[in-house]
Order: C-alpha cells, then structure tokens, then sequence
C-alpha cells in the first residue's frame, strides 16, 4: 500500500459541508493576520486590503476579478494580490478551501532584507495577482499548515521566510507608479477626501465637486482608475478602519457608528460580505 502524507492526504479530502473558517494573528509574523477556509456559497463584495494579500487554494475553484480581470483559479495557483489593489471572490464548481496570509508592506520588506542581508530600496510588489505555480502553491500550504499547528518557532518562521522570498524572486518587482494626468489626479483627490471623511455621510455631487469632474464623469474615471465605484470604496475604506478598531477591541456596536455606517447590522452585512467572517469573529481572534 502507497504511503500518503499528512499534506497529499489533505489535497484529497472532500470538501466540507458546511462553510467553515479559521482566522487567527500571528505572533512569530509581528501579528499578522492568517486564515484558513472553506467556502460553498459565500461571495466576497469587492475590497482591498491594506496588507498583501497571498494565499493558494487547496481544493476546489474560485473566480474573482482582480484589476478589472476576471478568471478561474484552482489548485496550484497563488493570489499574491498588493495592498490597495480591488479584488471579489466567489465559489466555482461547488466551492473552494484555501489558505491566506496579510503581510504589511514593512513586514514583508524585513522578510526580504533578512533573507537577502540586503537593504530593500523601492517598494515590493508583484505585477501578475493570481498565476499557476505549483511548486511554490505546495510549499506555501506546508509553511501555512506549520502556523496553524503551531509547531516550533524556528521551523515555522523559516518556512514561511523561505516561501515569501521564493514568491517575490520569482515574480515580484519593485513597484512603477504611472505617470500623473489631470484626470487621474482628479479621482485621486477624490479617492483622499474619501479616506480623510469615511465616517461622513458623503454625497456624490460633494465628491464631484472636490474633484472637479462632472458626477457621471467622476463615476466612470473613478471606476477605471480604481476597478471600484466611489461608493464601493467608501464601504471597504470604512470597513478597513473598522477592522483596526476591532483589532484593537472595540465594540462592535460603536465601531458601526463610529466608521458610519447605519446600525450594527448594516455594519455587519458588509463586514462580512469584504472578509468572509462576522465583526466578533474577527475581534474575537
């Protein structure tokens, strides 16, 4: 009889029946955030995060749009999505189980410098956000089961270390800003003002106005320069805060308030809807 792996065995596991999500920080990576899940049903709204956002699926399919393109990924793919960048997700062929981690920019960085011994200059990024690579889709479910077992400091850092420098050799880049235009920098004063007044009740002819731009005009530039309507970004804009207010241990009730949105339960359909888990999931972590 064929011996199977621990990891080989898991590739072969059926899904689960029901949804289910394991969200924890970890310590070893200066808090960073780290999930495991299986989804069925559960379509994420578009969103961007502050952190990158890597990961790979185990099993199934999901079809997200990520930079106004929309594709299938499966086993042996990678997200390696860049903070800030507007991407949804949604089950294919019956859902899909996959693992995910949310680096900070700094972190991510330091990872890079302790592994080269060498002083990053620039700012890392990865210029394709979902592609097949199945070696390196492998390694990093194994470094991701080493966090979430909790096995020894040294094993799991060097793991996942290993696996983040692999990812950005072979398809990382130091990040090229494109050049200004005038409508360009229009959307974003508009996208500033937004951030500077999430907690506002901002109205689109109060934005149009901010950025010089008729109301449609500013809906359609918005929309081509940040693959998101303004109100779809004020939505993730607030539900980014909220999520640091949580981290910190806020009450749910007051965050809603807090980062405008109507009620708790407002607060909680859109919470969910970006993360995939409930504000006391989150904050309960």
């Amino acid at each position: 009889m064929q011996n199977v792996s621990q990891e080989q065995a898991a590739d072969y596991m059926p899904l689960a029946q029901a949804e289910t999500t394991r969200f924890w920080r970890d310590s070893r990576f200066g808090g960073m955030e780290c999930l495991s899940a299986t989804f069925l049903t559960h379509e994420f709204a578009p969103h961007a995060h502050d952190t990158f956002s890597i990961g790979a699926i185990e099993r199934g399919a999901q079809i997200a749009t990520i930079r106004g393109l929309r594709e299938s990924s499966g086993p042996g793919d990678l997200y390696l999505i860049n903070p800030g960048e507007t991407h949804d997700g949604a089950p294919a062929e019956g859902g899909y189980r996959y693992r995910m981690i949310y680096p900070d920019m700094a972190l991510f960085r330091e990872i890079l410098e302790d592994v080269t011994g060498k002083s990053f200059q620039g700012t890392p990024a990865f210029g394709k956000q979902i592609l097949h690579d199945q070696a390196l889709a492998d390694a990093f479910h194994a470094a991701h089961r080493t966090l979430e077992e909790g096995s020894g400091a040294l094993e799991t850092s060097q793991a996942m270390f290993l696996v983040l420098d692999a990812m950005f050799r072979r398809h990382g880049s130091s990040i090229i800003v494109p050049a200004d235009t005038a409508e360009r920098t229009a959307v974003r004063q508009a996208r500033d003002y937004l951030i500077e007044n999430f907690a506002s009740d901002v109205g689109l002819e109060e934005l149009a106005t901010v950025a010089g731009l008729s109301r449609a005009h500013l809906i359609r530039a918005f929309r081509k320069e940040f693959h998101i309507t303004p109100h779809s970004f004020l939505t993730d804009i607030r539900i980014r805060a909220a999520r640091r207010h949580l981290r910190e241990g806020g009450q749910p009730a007051e965050i809603a308030l807090e980062c405008g949105f109507a009620d708790q339960a407002h607060f909680t359909r859109h919470f969910k809807a970006r993360t995939g888990l409930t504000p006391g999931q989150y904050r309960a972590r």
